[in-house]
């Protein structure tokens, strides 16, 4: 049969050579199985892609694109892109794809530079109210290069107000509107976003970096028939590499492209790029349609058993993958919820609430997501116990010890990775 191929050494090899850090990532999944990860923006790729990331395409240089290379000796990783390209074209129903990006920060700041100059007026959510850095915070680029006028929710619904939005576009004629979110738990409607874009003669971009896998399970609607470039990660319910991606209409094509490379980036992280592809087509299979609308039906148990524990919604509830929870009414911070939290074993992160008289690094609420759990095959009975957990830990600290005896009974049927690794 001859000798197999070469994919990288084992992790018996790394043992042997480098103990010391092959402890770093024997610890790491040790943490993961034994406890409860519930960050929104987390998941569990499978060793499919992770198979990828650890191959010997991350030894190869491949400034450009595929057959447009300044490199010699692209031929094999061009097929990775290529692949990667097409599969997100047909996964999304888009008419282009970028999929160079090295996260979602960098896939932002491509489409800011093929759309904007240095200056010009865009318009997007507010990071207090749920948006995100890269839409105009003052202390990161976006709000240091551009002129960022910022929209939110309201004080009575906390849903985004388009009438404010509509408002705001015809007083700054933005150049872009931006639209998506990292903590807003609804659905946001594209529709309303490419009208009044259409109305001030804005372009319109959609960050869906956390709604991207549930969109491409269909089982929320896409925001692609309605933007002119949407912005994303692959790491969260998508269930791929860490990494971001690009989508545009033809118009814009080129410069997407430009921006990207040479503008924003030198060569491409070949390996992480061929594990996109494995994401992409991992996507595109019916158990993954499955998979994602479970995700919110976990969701939606979640928030609510944390709302029969007394815990607030914020809206009330969520439409998607994650819950943004108000802790006021406990008379607990985000901060220390967070901390109480991971003491009995489980994994969040504190975050501020619309109108959060804290500042961000102590909070009034936290934000729980389901990704991880559902990959691990919870369901809609188990998230109610684990909104019962969470309240019993953030409410009674010293429960920390009986918390995570009852997680270790969950962990013991839904563990990560328990059969491949």
């Amino acid at each position: 049969m001859g000798t197999p191929p070469y994919y990288g050494p084992d992790f018996g090899l790394l043992q042997k050579q480098d103990p010391e850090l092959a402890q770093v990532l024997l610890d790491e999944l040790d943490r993961v199985r034994g406890g409860l990860q519930l960050i929104a923006s987390e998941n569990f790729t499978s060793p499919a892609v992770l198979a990828a990331l650890g191959s010997t395409l991350t030894n190869k240089y491949a400034e450009g694109y595929p057959g447009r290379r300044y490199y010699g000796g692209c031929e094999v990783v061009d097929r990775a892109e290529r692949l990667a390209i097409q599969r997100a074209k047909k996964l999304f129903n888009a008419e282009h794809a970028n999929v160079q990006p090295h996260s979602g920060a960098s896939a932002n700041l491509a489409a800011y530079a093929a759309l904007l100059q240095p200056g010009d007026t865009m318009l997007a959510m507010a990071l207090p109210h749920g948006g995100h850095l890269t839409h105009g915070s003052k202390v990161n680029f976006s709000g240091r290069w551009f002129d960022v006028v910022s929209y939110g929710v309201r004080r009575d619904t906390e849903l985004i107000d388009y009438d404010e939005v509509r408002d705001l576009a015809l007083r700054h004629q933005p150049k872009l509107i931006v639209c998506g979110a990292t903590s807003y738990p609804r659905l946001i409607d594209y529709g309303a976003f490419r009208g009044i874009a259409d109305e001030v003669g804005a372009w319109l971009m959609a960050d869906v970096a956390h709604p991207i896998g549930l969109m491409a399970g269909g089982a929320i609607p896409s925001a692609v028939p309605y933007a002119d470039v949407v912005t994303f990660t692959t790491h969260k319910a998508l269930r791929g590499p860490r990494g971001g991606a690009i989508l545009c209409t033809e118009e814009l094509a080129k410069k997407i492209d430009r921006a990207v490379f040479p503008f924003v980036q030198g060569g491409p992280l070949m390996h992480v790029v061929a594990a996109k592809a494995v994401a992409f087509g991992e996507a595109m299979r019916p158990e993954f349609a499955d998979y994602v609308n479970k995700v919110i039906v976990n969701a939606r148990a979640l928030a609510e058993s944390l709302t029969g524990e007394g815990m607030r919604a914020v809206s009330g509830g969520t439409d998607t993958h994650l819950a943004l929870i108000d802790l006021r009414d406990m008379g607990v911070s985000g901060a220390e919820a967070e901390q109480r939290c991971a003491a009995a074993g489980i994994t969040l992160n504190r975050n501020v609430i619309p109108y959060d008289p804290e500042p961000a690094s102590i909070t009034s609420g936290i934000r729980v997501g389901t990704p991880c759990v559902t990959t691990q095959g919870m369901g809609p009975q188990e998230l109610k116990e684990v909104g019962t957990l969470v309240t019993r830990a953030v409410r009674h600290p010293g429960s920390a010890g009986e918390v995570r005896e009852r997680i270790a009974a969950l962990l013991a049927i839904h563990r990560p990775y328990l059969s491949e690794y």
